[in-house]
C-alpha cells in the first residue's frame, strides 16, 4: 500500500473495517470530555481492566500526541501512541492510535463523540452522555483480527474504567 493509498484508506469510512462501541454515562458531557482530554485524568483510567498506563509524553491538543505504555496484569508492556487530529470541546475527538513508532502500518483512526442524552419525561433535562467510539482500521483483515483478539470486550472494560473514574471526579 503506498503512502497516498494508505492515507486515503484512513480517511474513507468503510463499515467492514469499523468497530463501534457505545456507552451511556449518567454524567454531563463536559465532565466526560474532561476525563478524555485532561492529562491528569486520561492516564488514570485508560486501558482494559487490569492494565495501567505509564506516560512518556502527553499533549492533548490538535497536533499533539500521547506516548504511553500499557502494562498488563502479567507485566507485558504494550507501547502506544495517539496523535490527536481533532479536539472539539465538548463534542468530538479524533485521533490515530497505534504502536509508539513512526509510520506504524497498523495504526487506526478513532473518532469519539460525546452526545447529551435528554430525559423525555423531564422536558429535555440532560440525563447523561452517550459516548460513541468508532475505530476505523486500515484493512478488513486487521479489523477482524482485532475483533478476534477481543477488541470489543477490551474496549468495554476500558469504558467501565472510565465510568468508575467519572464517579471519583464528581
Amino acid at each position: 500500500m503506498t503512502e497516498k493509498t494508505d492515507a486515503k484508506s484512513r480517511d474513507e469510512w468503510s463499515l467492514d473495517r469499523e468497530i463501534v462501541l457505545c456507552r451511556v454515562l449518567d454524567v454531563p458531557r463536559e465532565l466526560v470530555f474532561r476525563a478524555w482530554t485532561d492529562k491528569e485524568h486520561l492516564p488514570r483510567w485508560f486501558g482494559p481492566k487490569g492494565f495501567d498506563c505509564v506516560t512518556h509524553e502527553i499533549d492533548i491538543r490538535e497536533g499533539g500526541r500521547w506516548r504511553f505504555d500499557m502494562r498488563g496484569p502479567d507485566g507485558t508492556v504494550y507501547s502506544n501512541r495517539m496523535v490527536f487530529l481533532e479536539v472539539k470541546y465538548p463534542e468530538r475527538l479524533v485521533m490515530d492510535h497505534g504502536h509508539d513508532q513512526d509510520d506504524d502500518p497498523t495504526r487506526f483512526r478513532v473518532t469519539i463523540t460525546f452526545d447529551e442524552q435528554t430525559d423525555s419525561r423531564s422536558f429535555g433535562v440532560v440525563a447523561g452522555t452517550v459516548v460513541t467510539m468508532r475505530q476505523l482500521h486500515p484493512t478488513k483483515e486487521q479489523r477482524d483480527a482485532g475483533v478476534g483478539f477481543g477488541a470489543v470486550e477490551i474496549g468495554y472494560t476500558t469504558l467501565d474504567k472510565l465510568a468508575e473514574h467519572l464517579r471519583l471526579m464528581q
